[in-house]
């Protein structure tokens, strides 16, 4: 008991204790709260294991997302030039991982039992999610064992991914290609940069907090039960198309509008996540015995559609921080988007990222049981 508590008081008060140490020394500013959280997750999970962390994790991961997406859109100001790049990055990011596990399967998957289906598991976990990969094992009549390595393949190569991009990615693609940050963007790391957090707990401060936050609680409220009636397959996806539909309706709020706080708040809930996410990567579990050619295909799809989206990006005129954050709503799924957004400090992409996650959500049973039908004839 006093094990799971010290947990949850570890979960959430570790992203204050890290934000604190990035403006006290400046090595750790440059390097980023998100990936510091990322590490300090990873080991903490790695040698602490009370009885209750999993279902803590569980909730925790699950309740920072819906928190903090409407709370981080409430602020945005959302241009229609950015339109044109957000839907060529969508469209671009399809195309990347079909042609991905389309080489892939040359490279890797005619070696494998039942490399067909697991070509359309890849198809459908990165333009969609975890849900798509267990429809798809339903779908494909895939074996559990298979299902349970390829999960854990996935989430192991994720975490390299993920950290390659906070680590130096970012910067990386930010000198390849265009950088178009919103002017509300500028004020965002302007001034409140330096203070995210000042005036929050002031009589003010607390005000708006409040107000916000009981506007988000309706929103979630709201987007909830709209995925209850959808039914389980479809939860997640109305879910979070729901709250990126009212959260951007509601930041033409005047009310609304003129509140403090609502950005530093979610992007606070997403460095939450992150702790908690980076926690549940048990590195002992992993056996790689006998599977290295599923390793291999998973790890070649996930990298190769980045380079193809990079390199396609450029003549196209995808800006960096579009085509990043597009990438990562395929490879990572939605609930990642806000925490790569809080990384770039972009808030503007963070409906675009948003927007392309919840399409892939819903195309990826679709493309992911295409391409297994297609790849058998091969």
């Amino acid at each position: 008991m006093i094990g799971n508590i010290l947990t949850i008081v570890f979960f959430l008060l570790c992203p204050a204790c890290v934000l604190w140490l990035c403006r006290r020394f400046p090595l750790l500013d440059k390097i980023g709260p998100v990936l510091i959280l990322y590490i300090v997750g990873i080991i903490f999970g790695n040698l602490f294991h009370p009885s209750g962390m999993a279902g803590i994790q569980n909730v925790l991961s699950s309740a920072t997302v819906p928190l903090a997406i409407p709370l981080m859109l409430f602020s945005c100001t959302f241009q229609r030039s950015k339109t044109k790049s957000q839907l060529i990055a969508l469209l671009l990011g399809l195309a990347a991982v079909t042609l991905s596990v389309l080489a892939g399967y040359f490279l890797f998957g005619r070696n494998m039992e039942d490399g067909a289906k697991i070509g359309g598991m890849l198809t459908g976990v990165y333009t969609g999610g975890t849900i798509n990969l267990a429809s798809l094992k339903v779908m494909l009549d895939v074996p559990e064992e298979t299902f349970i390595l390829l999960n854990s393949f996935d989430m192991a190569v994720s975490f390299l991914y993920l950290t390659f991009l906070l680590s130096f990615g970012i910067r990386l693609f930010r000198r390849w290609l265009p950088v178009e940050a919103g002017a509300d963007d500028q004020e965002v790391n302007g001034q409140e940069k330096e203070q995210p957090f000042k005036g929050l707990f002031t009589k003010q401060g607390l005000r708006d907090a409040g107000f916000l936050l009981a506007v988000d609680a309706l929103i979630i409220g709201i987007s909830a039960g709209l995925g209850l009636l959808a039914g389980d397959g479809a939860f997640m996806t109305v879910l979070i198309l729901s709250l990126t539909t009212l959260g951007i309706a509601a930041s033409f709020w005047k009310p609304l509008k003129k509140r403090k706080h609502g950005y530093d708040i979610g992007m606070y809930c997403i460095y939450v996540f992150s702790v908690v996410v980076a926690s549940m990567a048990d590195l002992r579990s992993l056996s790689i015995s006998g599977s290295l050619n599923m390793l291999g295909y998973l790890t070649f799809v996930i990298f190769f559609s980045l380079l193809l989206e990079v390199l396609a990006a450029k003549p196209l005129k995808v800006d960096a921080d579009t085509m990043t954050v597009s990438s990562v709503a395929y490879i990572c799924s939605p609930p990642f988007v806000p925490m790569m957004a809080a990384a770039m400090k972009n808030k503007s992409v963070l409906a675009g990222g948003l927007s392309v996650g919840v399409v892939g959500y819903a195309v990826g049973n679709y493309l992911g049981f295409l391409i297994a039908r297609l790849l058998e004839t091969l």
